[in-house]
């Protein structure tokens, strides 16, 4: 049957405040866990950070004191559902291990939601980022091996392969070119405001990860690729968030950031394959039920108006975790060479493309590269997991 979460009773608000020993989960075992997993953890703890950080700025511009003190109450809760989910990763993973992780979140996630996106303007936006996410998986991957000595097939399994995408020092363009056309609101497709919040969550946690553990690293190849993607996250970030309609009211907004979240734990629960995890996604998905009851109610008061006239009357089919080998492929054999002008999409190196690239290349190889020249003069080639043949884009492996 249809899940329509608006129809759905959750747990009390009141009830919902935890303690420390309901909050001090057990992390996942890294050596045995699915990689997905650990991919749908890294994706809601994305989620849980954007939702906090909107209603944060929600708050600051909200002048009713009840309502900021009700805004409060709920963030405080989700402050404690982030700290859970986040808390499930190993403290045993190392920094460059989780990196490939999140990476791997990026690579399938996005991918699944170009393959599911109706409208295709969007999914040419998700479409261009991935192939630039699959190419950061290959770069970290490479570092892996050379400064920790282990391959990241330990991590990612073979759910997902590990070979170059849109070289990374091609992602550096004008800031301009990062901006693309949002949705229209009055006519867009209610799941295509679920893949932008959500793709747009995941990109920030990424950013946010990047800026804040680079520099842990004492190796400089290692701090300087960080430095690089880092940046190339805040333009990712850029590119996604556009796509939101800015004529979304704040009221609208915060619907939305709730009725995705129970999307997104619903579909984690449906596919989850560990049972104490899956029992995580449940509980949290019955508290979202009540934060969406909660943020319904401020929209028909202030905005005036039915949330069934924006959201799906239920939930669409549950976001999947899964490979997308086949159509990664796809992706590198007709856009690798694809670059931005506008809000639209060229396969020429304009003139500020170029001017971007000098600017901030200095007439030096970037750390992307340079990672790749290092791990070959160590490990002799290197490092790819191509399991299902060549390079679709014929880019041989160097020796």
């Amino acid at each position: 049957m249809a899940f329509d979460p608006l129809q759905e009773r959750g747990i009390p608000l009141d009830e919902q405040l935890r303690n420390w020993r309901e909050l001090n989960v057990t992390p996942i075992d890294p050596d045995h866990a699915d990689p997905y997993t650990r991919c749908r953890i890294i994706t809601m703890n994305g989620i849980e950070v954007e939702a906090i950080l909107f209603s944060h700025q929600l708050a600051r511009h909200c002048p009713d004191l009840e309502i900021k003190q009700q805004l409060a109450r709920v963030r405080y809760i989700e402050a404690q559902q982030q700290k859970v989910v986040n808390w499930l990763l190993p403290g045993l993973a190392s920094v460059l291990e989780t990196t490939i992780a999140y990476e791997q979140v990026a690579v399938d996630l996005t991918a699944w939601v170009a393959r599911m996106e109706p409208d295709s303007y969007l999914t040419q936006a998700y479409q261009f980022g991935v192939l630039e996410d699959f190419d950061h998986l290959y770069r970290y991957a490479n570092l892996y091996e050379m400064i920790e000595h282990r391959k990241a097939e330990k991590i990612v399994d073979q759910l997902t392969e590990v070979m170059p995408g849109r070289p990374t020092y091609l992602h550096h363009r004008d800031p301009k070119d990062n901006v693309r056309q949002p949705y229209d609101r009055s006519v867009t497709e209610p799941l295509s405001r679920l893949h932008a919040l959500t793709i747009m969550s995941a990109e920030q946690q990424t950013m946010n990860f990047y800026m804040n553990v680079g520099p842990m690293h004492m190796e400089p190849i290692a701090r300087r690729l960080y430095q690089e993607i880092g940046l190339i996250e805040e333009e990712h970030v850029t590119h996604y968030e556009s796509l939101v309609d800015p004529g979304e009211s704040l009221w609208e907004q915060l619907l939305n950031h709730e009725y995705n979240e129970c999307y997104l734990y619903y579909s984690f629960m449906e596919t989850e394959s560990d049972p104490k995890v899956k029992n995580i996604w449940e509980l949290h998905l019955n508290m979202e039920l009540e934060h969406l009851r909660l943020a319904a109610e401020l929209f028909k008061r202030f905005d005036g108006r039915d949330p069934d006239q924006v959201l799906a009357p239920a939930l669409p089919p549950p976001v999947t975790f899964e490979p997308n080998k086949g159509y990664i492929r796809e992706l590198l054999a007709t856009q690798i060479d694809c670059t931005t002008l506008g809000t639209g999409y060229v396969r020429e190196a304009h003139e500020r493309f170029t001017r971007m690239q000098e600017a901030v290349m200095g007439g030096e190889k970037p750390p992307s590269e340079q990672v790749i020249d290092d791990n070959r003069a160590i490990s002799g080639r290197e490092y790819r997991l191509e399991t299902e043949g060549p390079h679709p884009a014929g880019l041989q492996l160097s020796r």
